[in-house]
């Protein structure tokens, strides 16, 4: 089973053959005393678990093992087949509560528009997993499946609840050290927690990404139940801490360069009016110059996935322009 792009950029002699499956063995050993973690020759190592055809883009799924999050982590990505040939931009997708890498592979229908636009398009899981941190299976919005983008400091959590690491420091090295894409031509989007993280980690990082979009986005989880319990869980009950990780705060503060965002939202969402909480984000957005923000709201479109899959050609050829 090949991994689905020609792997040009890489020493043959660094690919190694295990059973089926292949691994990428890249990277020196060394330590890191900035989060006292161990990394090892295997840091950037990925293993193929699946692939599949659609459209002209190889749908594949790999795992590796994350330092930042300390247990094995799965990743989607769509790659087209323009990535045999020469190296292409990459946009992150950060996908909201319950959800795995699975999910904008399999219900997006942003396949074609992927190809069509000559983008790869990377899908990291929402949280760790099989870290059997006592609690973490109870409840849907709260442990796994609900790792909101940010890193815990509650003692609990802290080891392994590090998804804004992970999504920050760690999955673009993993990205660039495996696949063809052109350094520093990088977007992000993400849907509803995912939109949440989208926008939070952007605006914590200026320059970082050329282009950003969400949809359905958690917008002020400090105000709002879904993010009341992940932040108290995670962060504690300090509220002043809870601001570095809300789109609304961050929005009213921002002074990076110029950045400009596009949020889609269905008015039909149920949880528009208490969970996501747009209109003091989008507030926040226009009273900072800096800030521009192109909002959509479409009647008669939910939350899930249809909504997404109406607007992702959209989004997808929004970010192609920025990441040309």
């Amino acid at each position: 089973m090949g991994l689905g792009f020609a792997p040009f950029r890489l020493l043959p002699e660094r690919f190694y053959r295990f059973g089926s499956k292949f691994v990428l063995s890249i990277g020196n050993c060394k330590f890191s005393s900035l989060h006292h973690r161990y990394y090892s020759a295997m840091s950037t190592n990925v293993e193929l678990v699946s692939s599949a055809r659609c459209f002209q883009s190889s749908i594949n799924v790999y795992s590796h093992d994350s330092e930042e999050l300390q247990c094995k982590m799965k990743f989607g990505v769509i790659l087209p087949d323009q990535a045999k040939e020469s190296k292409l931009p990459v946009l992150y997708w950060l996908s909201g509560l319950t959800c795995t890498e699975q999910n904008f592979l399999t219900k997006s229908a942003a396949h074609k528009a992927a190809c069509d636009n000559g983008v790869i398009i990377v899908c990291p899981d929402t949280s760790p997993r099989g870290c059997n941190v006592e609690g973490e299976e109870d409840s849907w919005d709260f442990g796994t499946g609900a790792g909101f983008y940010l890193d815990a400091t509650e003692e609990k959590w802290k080891k392994h609840y590090r998804m804004y690491s992970y999504i920050v420091k760690e999955f673009p090295k993993i990205i660039s050290a495996n696949f063809p894409v052109i350094p520093g031509k990088q977007s992000i989007f993400g849907h509803s927690m995912g939109g949440h993280g989208a926008i939070t980690i952007a605006l914590k990082n200026p320059g970082m990404f050329k282009s950003l979009s969400a949809f359905s986005p958690i917008s002020n989880p400090i105000n709002g139940p879904w993010g009341k319990k992940a932040f108290t869980g995670y962060l504690g009950p300090n509220q002043e801490s809870w601001r570095c990780y809300d789109a609304t705060e961050l929005a009213k503060n921002y002074d990076g360069d110029e950045i400009e965002l596009l949020v889609d939202q269905g008015a039909a969402d149920p949880y528009l009016k208490d969970e996501l909480l747009l209109p003091n984000f989008c507030n926040a957005c226009n009273n900072n110059k800096k800030v521009k923000l192109t909002y959509r709201e479409h009647a008669g479109y939910d939350h899930g996935f249809y909504f997404i899959a109406t607007f992702i050609e959209d989004h997808i050829k929004y970010h192609a322009r920025y990441l040309k």
